[in-house]
């Protein structure tokens, strides 16, 4: 669902500014955690995603139906270096 449905609705929307996004797994002794990191070139790329409450997670309703548990509110932060 993420990969076929969600990733493909995101970059449908044509946010300017919307760089990527990635999905990590690991698994744990009850269950698997998923992760998704994505980037943005600025605050307002991410407001113009998520809203003018832009901390608050965003989760459509079928995926909340199928995890376990979520993160409510999101964590942001600013690329100060990257090596390649």
């Amino acid at each position: 669902m993420l990969q076929e449905e969600i990733f493909v609705g995101i970059r449908e929307r044509h946010i300017k500014g919307f760089r990527g996004i990635q999905l990590l797994r690991r698994s744990l002794p009850d269950g698997v955690e998923f992760v998704t990191i994505m980037t943005f070139d600025s605050l307002a790329a991410v407001r113009e995603f998520a809203g003018t409450d832009y901390e608050k997670a965003v989760v459509p309703p079928r995926a909340r139906a199928l995890l376990g548990r979520f993160d409510e509110r999101s964590a942001h932060y600013e690329v100060v270096d990257e090596a390649r």
